[in-house]
């Protein structure tokens, strides 16, 4: 238990310095607390000197990061509280156990490999009523909240008006399931099924389904499916041993004995109950084999909580909905940006879009779009007065709610907030012309049907869209921090390395301001880009990280001052020109200007090998001297850049390279009397020569999911995904050609589809002619003839395929690395060349 003086249960709790973004001013929220936690890629004990000054007052800190330094930094926070702990983690999750404590409910647990988030979503629409006589009042985990932070996170959403909890349980390697299963005790068990997510974290697979059963060893009930063999045999081992009076209910689509055996025909699905002359039959909404699955655990827990008629039950499921799990950042009308979430409402996942909205600063203007707020569970009054300050905290400029029971709670809002009772009568009376350079939330509950209000908002282009996983890449980035930190190096701590992150060329084509913004949500240290422009455009959109220029010219260098931007030097020519410049502005501009220039911070490139940019060692003295008689200049960083660090064969030349920059730089240390900021590693350098890391490394390629060095690519996820949907399909007669100068003649009667994708878009020509394949519906479908500007033509024979269907060029199920290799280049290529004309879509999944 808490002490008296700093009892938290019933207050805020977060454990993200980015959740607070502005003063606290309600009361409710001036109680909130802080949860520092020393993760592995981050320190939340960064960040009580912000968050302090920001208005929070209560903090759990760990006591094996109370450094001295740190101690007395926080003795300068008069009136904060810190409760000292061994683990703030343990802490939230012991809390969490003992709010659950506290409620007599169902609480249905879901774990498995995949489908607990859909399964969860579903069964909440689905169990939901106005009343407890037609449903449940449902708290659930926001997202895919499953994690050993975001499951106490989620439990401690529990209130008094709630009948019934969902919670999911995710794990990724043994001893995780314990903690969990305490804080979410779950009365009703769901195990979806087993698959080879996170084999990696345990021995075996029967490991792997022994540990995510520890969820249910107190739980009353378990419902799975006996078609998973190996799930049924450690169920009637393992746990029954540990839980004999658990009720087990299953299920079977192939006949294997059960409580429930179900069959399908079409979109007709037969289930029949053992032991009871029960049958009943039902039209699903999906059936494909992973929304069958979902909709069979779905089911068969709504006949276990109650005795549902053969027509609710039918009811119910025609007002399923598919369940969309992402934020989208769109590109929308008037020069406006769009989030979409349009699919679901509720506080704490508009808390979560709130902060992916502030994460966007693309727009400075902030927009909300907000629907009725369903099945809270709240008082009226007390649910609209919680978002009214949610809104507020926020910085929204302008808010627009759409619902008649927002409507007649707009006292709770700012006053020129607009209201409209039906989506219809918004879509009809709003003027969207005015809504201009704006970032738009749209989050809206189901009903109110808010996908028509994003289609309204939404810039129209061709159907080719290069989809950005900013999950992936956050997954990315901290892959190569954990690198950096495993480092063999002693001499220096993890956290004395920087990161400089590449973001040129249109950060490799993936979007460079809102890949910007994510990497300064981030915290990283410096970006890195080849031209002015690149770095003005990201200056535009709120970016304000240090930024170099690697490609600085004299007629940028007036756009370089006014934005802060700092060049990259790599010749006497450049540096006598800059600093001539440099002067001339402390000359002519007095006072404050003229200081500002004073110490003007400069990269200095060195070449070691490369042969393509940089000081050669010879000039390093002059340069050193020149620096030295103009104190305007100070040197931020010095670099030098491997020619072969993806490739062992040239191990030898690359310790060549660093004895060479590490002389050079000694050099200049020495006559400069500081030590400016080394970097020497590329992507692939940091793995392979982490001992090399020295003050900074940069980060490219690997950041967007290609490990260049081909030694730990499973480790890194795929940033973007290149789909596009085909136009129209035709046969056509074996003997006949396909596409320009009649290159793809048939040796069949094929089946042939037009894809809304050409040169002009970056499909490379070269993938033309049967070189490239693509992904249709499960199958890869190869190219047929020239690609042409526009179009590209594809054999669709083999596969299932209809006008309209979605083609992946690229992603997950066809990795860019492979196509790079048929047309003979690299992924960087592959990458960079997808034109700005292909609209990005930028979304991220779960928390």
């Amino acid at each position: 238990m808490l002490t008296k003086e700093f009892q938290l249960i019933n207050r805020q709790w977060f454990t993200d310095s980015r959740q607070v973004t502005g003063p606290v001013t309600d009361a409710r929220s001036a109680e909130a607390v802080f949860f520092a936690i020393q993760g592995e890629h981050h320190d939340g004990h960064a960040f009580i000197g912000d968050l302090y000054r920001k208005g929070i007052r209560q903090f759990v800190v760990e006591r094996s990061a109370l450094t001295p330094e740190r101690q007395h930094e926080l003795a300068t926070y008069p009136d904060a509280q810190f409760m000292e702990v061994e683990s703030s983690l343990h802490m939230l999750q012991t809390l969490a156990a003992e709010h659950r404590r506290q409620f007599r409910i169902p609480i249905i647990g879901i774990t498995g490999s995949n489908g607990k988030t859909i399964v969860k979503e579903w069964l909440a629409q689905l169990l939901e009523g106005s009343s407890s006589s037609d449903g449940f009042v449902v708290a659930k985990s926001p997202k895919s909240y499953n994690s050993q932070l975001g499951v106490p996170l989620s439990v401690h959403t529990l209130t008094e008006s709630d009948t019934l909890g969902i919670f999911e349980a995710g794990i990724s390697k043994a001893q995780e399931m314990q903690a969990l299963e305490a804080v979410i005790r779950p009365t009703i068990g769901i195990f979806t099924n087993i698959g080879t997510a996170h084999d990696e974290g345990f021995r075996t697979r029967k490991q792997k389904i022994a540990e995510k059963l520890r969820l249910f060893i107190h739980a009353n009930t378990l419902i799975y499916s006996v078609d998973y063999t190996d799930i049924d045999e450690e169920v009637n081992m393992l746990l029954k041993a540990i839980n004999p009076d658990m009720r087990l209910i299953t299920w079977s689509l192939t006949g294997q004995p059960a409580t429930y055996q179900g069959s399908l025909q079409g979109n007709r699905l037969s289930l029949q109950e053992k032991q009871r002359d029960n049958r009943l039959v039902l039209s699903l909404p999906f059936t494909d084999p992973a929304s069958l699955e979902n909709l069979m655990h779905c089911i068969v827990t709504m006949l276990a909580l109650r005795a549902w008629d053969t027509a609710e039950l039918q009811s119910r499921l025609n007002r399923l909905r598919p369940v969309s799990m992402r934020l989208e950042q769109k590109e929308g009308i008037n020069n406006c940006v769009l989030i979409d979430d349009s699919y679901n409402n509720d506080v704490v996942g508009l808390q979560l879009a709130l902060r992916f909205l502030n994460q966007q600063r693309t727009r400075s203007r902030r927009v909300v779009i907000l629907s009725d707020v369903l099945q809270s569970g709240q008082p009226e009054a007390d649910l609209y007065q919680q978002v009214g300050e949610i809104i507020r905290a926020h910085d929204v400029e302008q808010f627009i709610g759409v619902g008649p029971v927002v409507s007649q709670n707009a006292h709770f809002f700012a006053a020129n907030s607009q209201f409209y009772a039906t989506t219809d009568e918004f879509l009809t009376r709003f003027l969207f012309s005015d809504l201009r350079d704006s970032t738009v939330l749209v989050k809206g509950a189901r009903p109110f049907s808010f996908e028509r209000i994003v289609h309204r908002l939404e810039r129209k282009v061709h159907g080719t869209v290069l989809e950005i996983n900013l999950d992936a890449l956050t997954h990315n980035l901290n892959y190569y921090r954990e690198r950096i930190a495993r480092s063999e190096d002693a001499a220096s701590r993890p956290s004395d390395t920087k990161l400089m992150v590449m973001v040129k060329a249109f950060a490799y084509g993936s979007g460079s301001a809102e890949v910007a913004q994510l990497l300064q949500y981030h915290r990283v240290d410096y970006l890195a880009v080849a031209y002015a422009d690149e770095g003005v455009s990201l200056r535009q959109n709120g970016v304000d990280l240090p930024i170099m220029v690697m490609n600085p010219a004299p007629e940028t260098f007036a756009t370089l001052l006014e934005y802060k931007l700092e060049p990259e030097l790599y010749s006497l020519r450049m540096l006598r020109e800059w600093g001539s410049y440099i002067r001339e502005q402390s000359r002519s501009v007095a006072g404050e200007s003229a200081a500002g220039a004073t110490g003007y911070p400069v990269h200095l490139k060195i070449d070691t090998g490369m042969h393509r940019l940089g000081f050669v060692e010879s000039e390093i003295p002059t340069v050193a001297d020149y620096l030295i008689h103009n104190p305007a200049l100070r040197v931020a960083t010095v670099f030098s850049h491997l020619v072969g660090a993806d490739d062992a064969q040239f191990n030898t030349f690359t310790e060549t390279q660093y004895a060479c920059f590490i002389r050079n730089t000694t050099v200049l240390e020495s006559a400069l009397g500081y030590r400016p900021t080394r970097h020497l590693l590329n992507s692939a350098g940091i793995v392979r020569f982490p001992e090399y890391k020295l003050d900074m490394v940069r980060l490219g390629i690997g950041l967007y999911g290609v490990e260049a060095a081909q030694i730990d690519q499973a480790a890194l996820q795929p940033v973007g995904t290149l789909r596009t949907v085909i136009s129209q399909i035709k046969t056509v007669q074996a003997g006949e050609s396909v596409g320009y100068s009649r290159r793809g003649v048939l040796d069949h009667d094929a089946r042939i589809a037009t894809l809304a994708i050409g040169y002009a878009d970056g499909y490379d020509r070269r993938l033309g002619n049967g070189i490239g394949e693509v992904w249709v519906n499960g199958t890869r479908c190869p190219t047929v003839g020239n690609v042409c500007m526009d179009m590209t033509m594809i054999d669709v024979t083999a596969a299932s395929a209809s006008e309209g269907d979605e083609v992946i060029i690229f992603g997950p199920e066809l990795p860019i690395t492979g196509l790079a290799q048929r047309i003979g280049t690299i992924p960087y290529e592959i990458l960079t060349g997808v034109s700005e004309r292909v609209k990005r879509v930028f979304f991220k999944e779960g928390n």
